[in-house]
């Protein structure tokens, strides 16, 4: 029913829907606002979920710890690590002439030095499966492993009468033990260190240079006083002593993560140009190192044989000949050895912490450009000049300078390999590098060899051959960091 215009509900009814169409108009303003609000929040950069996201162990510098208790623990077991594997082989050469003499009289000297080549070949081909173990399962599978096998092949190897049993025990078994330690001491302390990781890996190859100075040693006075056998057994008993410290204070701080085996994982690094640059300067500024030098007549009087060299990088027994024949006494050159080992311990830990500071593979190409220099310009000259004592004091000043400048090699590459790879894929991608380096110490000495007969022993050409390779690795080592970081100045 219709009420009139001045109807006191009528003008009730009005200011109710008029109070009505008020609210409306509010609660839409207020929903208006309300998605208004959500949209910018939809589209906003979401601030605090990025501050609350957690840093990548992996690869974030923020969450390396650089140092702590565990972190020095795993740079004091790894450097034992490399006491007992690089340190050993840095010391294998001295069997050669006393095998000549004793157990393996009948076989020639070319055949004896497979025993030592090979030593050196596994213990640095083995890092493309040590590294895939040590990715899958962690440090302690392999360091438990190597220990077993480095100390019962050295046990195996003093008990030893046969040409194959010493082949099998020394070369191999020995060999794929030190290989399995060596390469977890090395990726388990690239994962506690960034900002540091050049000087906390020199520490650990210092390791090496000491082993190199005092396995020689005990090999020169032992043997005379207790014989092969036992000179052999005192050595791995040392060996298993540090490595009981070594398994108990190794530790990763990147979990591992156990992946199928693939063939492409070794391949893979193979396809960046920077990794296939710095594999190939590995090669060369090893190959360098791995020919055949008149062996140390340490045990006897008769011409020295040749042999490859018991370490990888230094020519230590054509230092000791090339001093006796230049007038130098014999008690005098039988230190020669302990000397260039070391004086690399300088050059296995200051280059690397300098690298720290003004870049890896800045600091790694004045190093090899350095041992270029000694090789060509003061070793050569040495080598060809007239007998006499005067050339003492050069060959002295070339065993130390040379175990500096080449000390680097050990020391930096590792460092090299962590800087242009993933760290969860540390293993493999360092054992890849040392494969190829391995290659280079077995092919080496054939290399070496062929020119030294051609030549009629004339060492002048092989010194050569050693000048060039290492020039090749300086080349390698700065096209690779070029395409790593350009040919600015900067810290690369």
């Amino acid at each position: 029913m219709d009420r009139p215009a001045g109807h006191p509900d009528s003008a009730a009814t009005t200011d109710s829907e008029k109070g009505a169409a008020r609210d409306n108009r509010s609660e839409t303003m207020i929903d208006s606002e309300e998605q208004s609000r959500k949209s910018l929040e939809h589209n906003a950069p979401p601030v605090q979920d990025v501050e609350k996201k957690p840093a990548n162990p992996m690869m974030d510098p923020s969450s390396f710890p650089e140092g702590g208790t565990e972190a020095w623990l795993t740079v004091a077991g790894a450097a034992a690590c490399l006491f007992v594997s690089f340190g050993w082989v840095n010391a294998v050469g001295f069997f050669q002439d006393y095998y000549e003499r004793n157990q393996l009289k009948e076989y020639s000297p070319s055949q004896i030095a497979w025993i030592s080549s090979l030593q050196v070949f596994f213990m640095l081909f083995g890092g493309t499966i040590v590294g895939k173990i040590f990715d899958d399962h962690g440090p302690h599978v392999p360091l438990m492993a190597g220990s077993f096998l480095h100390v019962f092949g050295l046990m195996m190897t003093s008990i030893s009468k046969e040409y194959y049993q010493f082949l099998l025990s020394q070369a191999v078994c020995s060999a794929i033990g030190a290989s399995m330690v060596f390469y977890p001491a090395f990726n388990c302390v690239t994962t506690w260190f960034f900002k540091k990781r050049g000087a906390a890996v020199g520490l650990v190859a210092a390791g090496s240079s000491l082993g190199g100075v005092i396995f020689p040693l005990m090999v020169i006075h032992l043997i005379p006083q207790v014989g092969f056998g036992w000179t052999l057994r005192i050595c791995a008993f040392m060996i298993l002593g540090l490595l009981i410290f070594a398994n108990i204070a190794i530790r990763s701080r990147i979990a591992p993560t156990k992946r199928p085996f693939s063939l492409l994982a070794f391949v893979r690094p193979l396809r960046e140009p920077t990794f296939v640059l710095l594999t190939a300067a590995v090669f060369f500024f090893y190959c360098a190192f791995s020919f055949p030098c008149p062996l140390h007549p340490l045990f006897s009087t008769k011409p020295p044989s040749f042999s490859l060299l018991g370490g990888m990088f230094i020519p230590f027994t054509f230092i000791v000949v090339s001093a006796r024949t230049h007038g130098m006494s014999s008690r005098l050159a039988d230190y020669l050895v302990p000397i260039l080992n070391g004086a690399s311990i300088i050059g296995r830990t200051v280059p690397n912490a300098i690298a720290d500071r003004v870049g890896r593979f800045n600091t790694m190409i004045v190093m090899s450009a350095f041992t270029t220099i000694l090789v060509l310009a003061l070793w050569l000259p040495i080598s060809t000049s007239a007998t006499g004592g005067s050339s003492n004091a050069g060959i002295i000043a070339f065993a130390a300078l040379f175990g500096i400048g080449s000390g680097a090699g050990i020391g930096l590459t590792p460092v090299l390999c962590a800087q242009i790879s993933p760290i969860r894929d540390i293993g493999v991608r360092t054992g890849t590098v040392f494969a190829f380096a391995s290659i280079a110490a077995l092919t080496g000495s054939p290399i070496g060899g062929k020119i030294v007969t051609d030549t009629s022993e004339d060492f002048k050409w092989t010194i050569v051959f050693a000048g060039v390779s290492c020039t090749l690795g300086v080349g390698f080592f700065t096209a690779a960091r070029v395409t790593s970081g350009g040919w600015g100045k900067g810290k690369i």
